[in-house]
């Protein structure tokens, strides 16, 4: 049983890393059903949903190892400005691909919001994981 004062840095990126992987699985299986039942273009609109809730979680780690950096060297880390841009210009490039995939792909909605949602379940099941590594 592991205490949640041990979890570090190290642990935590393994963590998204793992989400990550959880999340490309997840999305190769759904939109292959989705393509067999619904057509390309909601496999595709899964597909887009699932890019952008993978770079919101990649944009997370990223933000996350530079805060943690700067706190473990006291401020003395280099500045954040690129990574603050980064997340910034994503920002700005998942709201242009949702309202080109919106308005080029005619497939359902309902498969773009549940590529949204993969990243917000992929990191549910890893937090039950180390619930259950905790408690167990």
């Amino acid at each position: 049983m592991r205490a949640l004062e041990t979890f570090s840095d190290a642990d935590f990126r393994r963590t998204i890393l793992r989400a990550l992987r959880l999340l490309a699985v997840i999305s190769v299986v759904g939109a292959g059903l989705l393509w067999w039942k619904l057509g390309w273009q909601s496999a595709a609109l899964l597909a887009v949903g699932a890019v952008i809730s993978a770079s919101g979680l990649w944009e997370w780690l990223r933000l996350m190892t530079a805060v943690m950096a700067r706190m473990d060297r006291g401020g003395a880390a280099r500045p954040m400005a690129m990574v603050l841009l980064g997340f910034f210009v994503r920002l700005a490039a998942t709201v242009a691909l949702l309202y080109v995939s919106l308005k080029v792909l005619n497939g359902s909605v309902y498969a773009l919001a549940a590529g949204l949602a993969l990243g917000v379940f992929a990191l549910t099941v890893e937090g039950l994981r180390l619930v259950k590594a905790w408690t167990v």
